[in-house]
């Protein structure tokens, strides 16, 4: 199911800490920062011209996240570099002066972190770029996750020194109760989601997310038209829409923000017109994308510069998967975990209906980016969908 964006705020300016927050300064800061972890590198943009022939458009691109630091998944860009900026304005206002990233790791800033602790629920991806970001500079992490999140995800975030603690009910529950345990215990919260109130660091982490685009439109040989970014809380949709719209203002790309339909909560708030909670039903393969209320700083920004919202089933999400693995002709294999594809199971949904591709101007002229957002990280899970090993498919690829 495809709609058009249709509120009243639809195509009006951000807001003005959304537009820095997402600017791109802002996505100039983030690549600052990165230049200081060892083990940073562009992700690859990959071309997939025989998929853009069998859809009857002109160019498919996808950057693929399942090489970002090690984590394998685009969330490294966004909890551990909020982690950073907290150290360092944290040392800032105890040392009373200035500090530069390349302290970090300086006697007088590392006593400052080490006595911070950082706290977030987490599906998967996001606690282990937390954890991550907070061993980096020495400080303690609590991760909560809640009982859909698989040992295996659990153990990939206790291996950066993360104390683990499960939550009974869903992800939302578990946003919950790490606000409130922080909280009570003075600990600093880094959500991926937001709140009344709470909005600046999740802000901070969807600025990390920018470095991804800012990264593509420097390899793409033009300029996107079209623009496919899976949601779960909204996040990473609302951080690609909000700088493409810094970048391009009225001539950005046709944005589109793509749900699992059996968590499809900013897509029931975009078809609502508010921010709305909806209920917990059947599990959706897409575990991380399995968000129930969407981030309302993400809601701000996509009710203004999204032009549609879509949902698609868990069977075009399991196809993508295999379709990567196996790809047409001579396209990269690529390895994409469950909600990694959920972008491009998108575009596939919208290519395949005439009504969709109107409804978006979607033609043989257009040139489509997507982001590959995650790739094997529960590997158990990936062979099950898949039938090959990620190792199986990287040899293959070869």
């Amino acid at each position: 199911m495809l709609i058009r964006n249709q509120h009243a705020d639809y195509r009006k300016p951000l807001e003005a800490v959304d537009a820095e927050t997402l600017g791109i300064e802002a996505a100039e800061t983030v690549e600052r920062f990165l230049s200081h972890r060892p083990n940073h590198r562009p992700t690859p943009l990959r071309s997939l011209p025989a998929l853009a022939r069998e859809l009857g458009i002109g160019a498919v691109h996808l950057k693929d996240e399942g090489f970002r630091l090690g984590l394998g998944s685009f969330k490294a860009l966004g909890g551990a570099y909020a982690v950073i900026r907290l150290v360092l304005e944290a040392a800032e206002a105890r040392l009373g002066r200035p500090v530069a990233i390349a302290e970090l790791h300086s006697p007088e800033v590392a006593k400052i972190s080490a006595a911070m602790t950082f706290g977030c629920a987490t599906d998967g991806n996001h606690g282990r770029s937390v954890a991550q970001g907070a061993q980096l500079v020495g400080a303690r992490s609590v991760i909560f996750v809640h009982g859909g999140v698989s040992d295996a995800r659990v153990a990939a975030i206790a291996r950066y020194g993360a104390v683990m603690e499960r939550v009974a009910g869903t992800y939302d529950d578990s946003v919950a109760e790490a606000a409130r345990v922080c909280e009570a215990n003075g600990w600093t919260v880094v959500s991926d989601t937001s709140w009344p109130g709470y909005e600046r660091i999740p802000g901070l982490v969807m600025q990390g997310y920018t470095a991804i685009f800012r990264e593509a439109l420097e390899k793409l040989p033009e300029a996107p038209t079209h623009v496919f970014i899976q949601a779960g809380v909204g996040g990473i949709a609302a951080a690609a829409a909000g700088y493409l719209a810094n970048r391009y203002g009225e001539a950005r790309p046709t944005f589109v923000v793509v749900d699992p339909a059996r968590a499809a909560c900013i897509f029931e708030t975009a078809r609502q017109g508010k921010p709305v909670k909806i209920a917990h039903g059947e599990p959706t393969v897409m575990a991380m994308l399995e968000c129930y209320e969407p981030s309302q700083v993400a809601w701000r920004v996509l009710s203004r510069v999204a032009d549609a919202f879509m949902t698609v089933e868990d069977e075009t999400a399991v196809e993508v998967m295999n379709l990567l693995a196996r790809p047409f002709d001579h396209d990269p294999v690529v390895v994409a975990g469950e909600s990694g594809g959920a972008g491009l199971a998108g575009l596939l949904v919208a290519a395949r209906d005439a009504d969709m591709r109107a409804t978006i101007g979607l033609d043989a002229h257009s040139r489509v980016l997507l982001v590959i957002t995650e790739g094997a990280t529960d590997p158990d899970r990936y062979r099950e969908l898949v039938g090959l090993t990620p190792g199986d498919i990287a040899i293959a690829g070869k």
